[in-house]
């Protein structure tokens, strides 16, 4: 009653809060409850310029407080409990004045150091319990932690049971090996951790006087993180600290700064040390990560360019969907221009790649290019969309992520596994119902193509693990071990999952590559570090009953399609954005975790809520992101402008995919690759199989599909495609076919104007420009300047022509989408 009568009186103080003199400057955190005598926060003052924090002023700033009998503050804007009560601290800077209400409850109440909550805490920011330091697995000289203090009951016994119990001595606690070593008073392999007059020193210190309490069931547990401020705009050199409060269970609120872990995701422009300062390095925006405690959090620094943009850019920007809404907003605050429309040519050659992994035909291209209608490219949207290339193409990429391959399949699961996937792709089968099939599958391997997924992944673990690859984009390998050192998914959420898929069973079949998946009423996952059965739960979902008589497996798929997961839809969205960006709002696509936040957080937000709103329609948010004026815009950045990598400002080259370059050439020379064991005319993806030999394809990065990790598809250069490219016989080949497009050309004596046009369209999708057009004019020409013999002329302009096509077919307008 009495915490609830300090409150109500806290927000009826001066009616507000945060009390701010000329609306400059800011008082963070607005509000500070003080629970207990041990409590302290530190207050920052932010300047604010009406729209966004824009720097840190606390250096400058003098701070009181109200009531001494009840809070005292120190220098730096940390204020500790002097009695209870309800007070407020002041901060002013040349006559501004920012105050923030304070309330001090529980001051005469005995308190006492938690293990779990604190002496933890301090050995995890000193590093004691890190990969590299006790934390391993060996640990280190004979002292083992729990990574991160996963396992407090763990560490409490290792502190006080190990060593001969030298590394706690009750009586006298400055005698501790837990004290001597870290203050540097006895020799220590990581160095000094903590000074004597430290708050470190003191949490350990006093829970040894206090005779070790152990952690106890009722102890206050962590709920959340907040980090203040939330985002702050700055200017490179300028520096920021950043505050993070904890949230228990029991309601209090801790200052936890100087004991969390602090990270940027982007180095380039801000960068943070282990006390929670920031650095503004550069130009672009970066997320500020916490840990502490198992939960992550972040806060956001934007350095806008120094570039001064006209307003009327923005405003005057083509907007055809609300992603040119959300990526203009962000280009706006970070001062980067767009760059203009790229033109027909360079959309019908992009997206005809990005959608089908084909060339458009060359005899479309001069259509298209007349073609006067304004609706034209949404129109061709729609026909690529509706190809049986799009099939192809996507029902590959699928295939890719679900690791459909005779290497792991015998042929006549494989054939059922891929058709499963392709005939998905070409029902347009929502996303979600597609999950379902795969996770839920029953039956035959043969008869139900999409029960290959447990013949492939046939154990709980590997299945845990897979799934939360492929439907939820990230990894929880790290969470098998411990806990997750970088997100905040705990070793019990880990084989609260794993229990999902423990009642999985197969049996071999009547015929070859034939087994049948059911689900099992019997089956449990153990716990490895306590070996008690876990309960089965989804990721932030609801646990089950350990006696539910149902299919575990209907529970995941349940959760997976629920509106609030905040993984599943976000997953797929992001892949689909990667394969027309060349990189994921999130970078890897992969690597969804809480600190490896979107570039674009607002326009990712949308997305998802969109793909929601149509009901998981995967060729909707294909469409959606392909009618946009961001998909649109030219490669070529604005002169004098950033090249910026992520913001979209302009479209990011990239490397067309192995099978894609493979494909393309065979249609520009117009000589079908072979494959062994398929049909004539087949292309690269039209396979439904990677265990196919090919020179070409794997020197190209085309993945084994062994690991279910986008990782194994690599679009890196290297020596042995350079060499491919030059003396391989993929093209060469080709080119010298007889029914290649050079032997039709010259068949049908066609001149040097009709073959360098026709080049140019089939390749590259567009004119020669008249510049392009007279040079290699001029070469073809002189190949044959002087020579008097039909036959030797003839010879010596054929292999002009196929220099050039070699030249265009391995330059980077033809192996780059642009």
């Amino acid at each position: 009653m009495q915490r609830r009568h300090l409150w109500t009186a806290l927000f009826l103080l001066g009616g507000s809060a945060l009390t701010t003199v000329g609306a400059e400057i800011q008082l963070l955190p607005a509000v500070a409850r003080l629970d207990g005598p041990k409590a302290r926060q530190r207050f920052l003052v932010e300047a604010h310029d009406g729209h966004a924090f824009v720097g840190d002023r606390t250096g400058e700033a003098r701070f009181t407080v109200g009531d001494p009998k009840v809070a005292a503050v120190s220098a730096d804007g940390t204020v500790t409990p002097v009695g209870n009560g309800l007070t407020e601290v002041s901060a002013t800077i040349d006559g501004q004045v920012a105050r923030a209400n304070i309330s001090v409850e529980n001051f005469e109440r005995p308190t006492r150091w938690s293990f779990q909550n604190h002496v933890l805490s301090v050995l995890t920011k000193a590093g004691c319990n890190s990969g590299a330091c006790h934390g391993a697995a060996a640990g280190k000289n004979g002292f083992r932690l729990t990574l991160r203090g996963y396992g407090p009951e763990v560490d409490f016994d290792v502190l006080t049971r190990q060593a001969s119990g030298r590394r706690i001595v009750k009586t006298a606690p400055a005698e501790s090996l837990l004290l001597l070593k870290p203050t540097g008073a006895l020799e220590h392999g990581g160095g000094v951790k903590f000074s004597t007059d430290s708050l470190e020193y003191r949490v350990i210190a006093e829970w040894i006087a206090a005779g070790t309490p152990r952690p106890r069931a009722d102890d206050p547990t962590i709920v959340s993180l907040a980090v203040v401020p939330e985002s702050v705009l700055l200017k490179p050199a300028q520096a920021q600290q950043v505050l993070v409060q904890a949230r228990f269970s029991d309601g209090h609120v801790e200052d936890v700064t100087r004991w969390a872990k602090f990270a940027s995701t982007d180095d380039t422009v801000a960068k943070v040390d282990e006390q929670g300062k920031v650095k503004v390095e550069g130009h672009g925006e970066a997320a500020i990560t916490v840990w502490y405690a198992s939960r992550v959090q972040r806060t956001t620094v934007i350095s806008p360019y120094e570039a001064k943009i006209d307003p009327t850019v923005f405003a005057a920007a083509l907007r055809l969907n609300p992603i040119d809404e959300k990526n203009l907003a962000k280009l706006k605050a970070l001062s980067i221009p767009p760059s203009p429309d790229a033109g027909d040519a360079a959309f019908l050659r992009r997206a005809s790649l990005d959608a089908t992994g084909t060339l458009p035909p060359a005899e479309q291209v001069e259509a298209f290019l007349a073609d006067a209608d304004p609706k034209k490219r949404e129109k061709l949207v729609t026909r690529l969309l509706a190809s049986p290339e799009f099939v192809d193409y996507w029902a590959y990429k699928w295939s890719d992520l679900l690791l459909v391959s005779s290497n792991t399949l015998p042929p006549p699961a494989m054939w059922s596994f891929y058709r499963f996937v392709r005939k998905s792709v070409a029902d347009n089968v929502p996303w979600d119902q597609f999950a379902r099939s795969i996770v839920t599958a029953k039956g035959s391997s043969l008869n139900n193509g999409a029960a290959n997924y447990f013949a492939l992944h046939r154990d709980p673990i590997d299945l845990t693990e897979s799934s939360s690859m492929a439907f939820l984009g990230m990894s929880l390998t790290c969470a098998r071990c411990h806990n997750h050192p970088m997100e905040k998914w705990t070793q019990d959420q880990y084989y609260g999952v794993a229990s999902l898929f423990s009642r999985v069973q197969l049996k071999d079949g009547g015929a070859v590559g034939d087994v049948v998946v059911m689900a099992s009423p019997e089956g449990e996952t153990r716990h490895p570090r306590s070996g008690v059965i876990m309960p089965p739960r989804p990721l932030d979902g609801q646990p089950l009953a350990l006696d539910w008589r149902g299919d575990r497996r209907e529970a995941f798929a349940d959760w997976l399609g629920q509106a609030d997961n905040p993984y599943f839809a976000r997953a797929i969205v992001n892949r689909v954005w990667r394969n027309f960006f060349g990189r994921g709002l999130i970078d890897p696509e992969d690597d969804l975790r809480a600190t490896n936040p979107a570039s674009d957080e607002p326009l990712m937000d949308w997305l998802v809520a969109d793909f929601l709103a149509h009901k998981y329609d995967v060729k909707h948010l294909i469409q959606t992101i392909m009618s946009s004026a961001a998909y649109a815009r030219s490669s070529v950045p604005v002169s004098g402008q950033p090249a910026d990598p992520k913001y979209l400002s302009h479209y990011p080259v990239k490397r067309l995919p192995a099978e894609v370059i493979l494909d393309a050439i065979a249609r520009v020379a117009e000589v079908p690759t072979p494959f062994a064991g398929y049909p004539e005319g087949w292309r690269s993806l039209q396979l439904p199989d990677t265990k196919i030999q090919s020179t070409f394809l794997s020197s190209f990065g085309r993945p084994e599909r062994i690991s279910t990790c986008s990782c194994e598809r690599s679009s890196e250069p290297s020596m042995s495609q350079a060499l491919h490219l030059a003396n391989g016989t993929t093209i060469n080949e080709k080119l010298r076919h007889d029914t290649s497009a050079i032997s039709k050309a010259l068949a049908a004596k066609a001149s040097d104007d009709e073959i360098i046009a026709g080049l140019f369209r089939a390749a590259l999708t567009r004119r020669p420009t008249e510049g392009e057009r007279q040079r290699l004019t001029a070469i073809l020409q002189e190949a044959v300047t002087g020579l008097s013999d039909p036959k030797e002329a003839a010879t010596a302009r054929r292999q002009a022509i196929e220099d050039l096509y070699w030249a265009t077919l391995t330059g980077n307008e033809f192996l780059f989408n642009h």
